[in-house]
């Protein structure tokens, strides 16, 4: 898939802690933080990558382009 049929990250959801829990798509899909790193992992959104952090676990996160409005922490709440 390329940049333009694969979807990206429009909106996340929040725990009390800051962390990501949720994203909302391009289309309009909700998807639980397991489900979306699915998705990036399957390469089906665009703009995001998975990584192992130091505790081993794998995690979401923006693909690094020196733009700091577009990263996952600053988009809108949903």
């Amino acid at each position: 898939m390329d940049q333009t049929t694969r979807e990206n990250f429009t909106a996340v959801q929040k725990n009390g802690d800051g962390d990501l829990t949720a994203f909302q798509t391009s289309s309009g899909r909700v998807l639980d933080y397991q489900q979306a790193l699915a998705e990036v992992k399957a390469g089906s959104i665009a703009g995001v990558n998975v990584f192992k952090g130091k505790d081993g676990e794998m995690y979401i996160r923006g693909d690094a382009d020196g733009d700091p409005t577009n990263n996952l922490d600053q988009l809108p709440i949903f």
